[in-house]
């Protein structure tokens, strides 16, 4: 970064000569330093899968979740700060509420991301706040169908077939390409978000993890659930077994 250590870097409100705001891109590094998450929009649903770092033996297994419900068919996982993500998780809450009250009917996916987009680009611009240190990965099934979008940082905001975040992205989208994601039912692609989140993990295995996915589509008429136990097992147990072939 030519401009560091001149001033550039100290306000999310000051522009480098060459046009970088670098506050934003250092809250991009805070997304890459955290867990993988992923996000599937299949033939009959959206499923959500997170890499969930365990940094304590004392943390209570299946309780500090990563993915959470916005609305009753809406679901929401990041990367990154967890504080920061579960303030956003709170405003999305209240923008999805807002909605409901406002216009009598389930939010659209599109609309709700717009208006989470809006604040979070707003956090760039002046220099008394900070920009939020977590891209988003919001997922629905709405009258349009399966909806995916990331939001980054910076509040910018893009619709996904398949889309990964944190420090395993790269690895995720390219397994992602792989998949016929128009074609995949959703109970396959658990399974294969499973085997996503286990590979992405090999570059850390040192570390112990939890995989935590949920799914809203057909299987779960249109709402908003935790991946069933006994799935999530099978999906596990898959996931090793694919990964210990792998590495034969």
């Amino acid at each position: 970064m030519s401009s560091i250590g001149t001033g550039y870097d100290l306000s999310a409100s000051t522009y480098s000569p060459d046009g970088r705001i670098f506050q934003v891109e250092y809250a991009g590094k805070a997304v890459e330093n955290s867990g993988t998450a992923i996000g599937i929009k299949c033939k009959d649903g959206v499923v959500l899968a997170v890499e969930k770092l365990v940094h304590s033996k004392l943390l209570v297994p299946e309780v500090n979740r990563r993915i959470l419900t916005v609305d009753r068919h809406i679901g929401l996982t990041t990367a990154g700060l967890l504080a920061d993500g579960r303030h956003l998780s709170n405003r999305a809450r209240d923008e999805a509420s807002n909605y409901r009250e406002t216009y009598k009917s389930p939010t659209p996916l599109k609309s709700l991301t717009e208006r989470v987009a809006l604040y979070v680009q707003a956090y760039t611009l002046y220099s008394s706040v900070r920009p939020f240190g977590v891209s988003t990965i919001l997922g629905a099934v709405d009258k349009d169908g399966p909806q995916l979008y990331v939001i980054e940082p910076s509040g910018v905001f893009y619709g996904y077939k398949g889309a990964a975040v944190g420090r395993g992205r790269q690895l995720a989208k390219t397994e992602l390409e792989k998949l016929a994601l128009g074609e995949l039912p959703a109970r396959e692609a658990v399974l294969a978000a499973a085997r996503i989140i286990y590979l992405c993990h090999e570059d850390a295995k040192e570390k112990q993890f939890e995989l935590e996915m949920t799914w809203v589509g057909d299987e779960t008429n249109g709402i908003h659930l935790p991946v069933p136990k006994d799935l999530l097992d099978e999906a596990e147990a898959q996931a090793k077994a694919a990964l210990e072939s792998e590495f034969e």
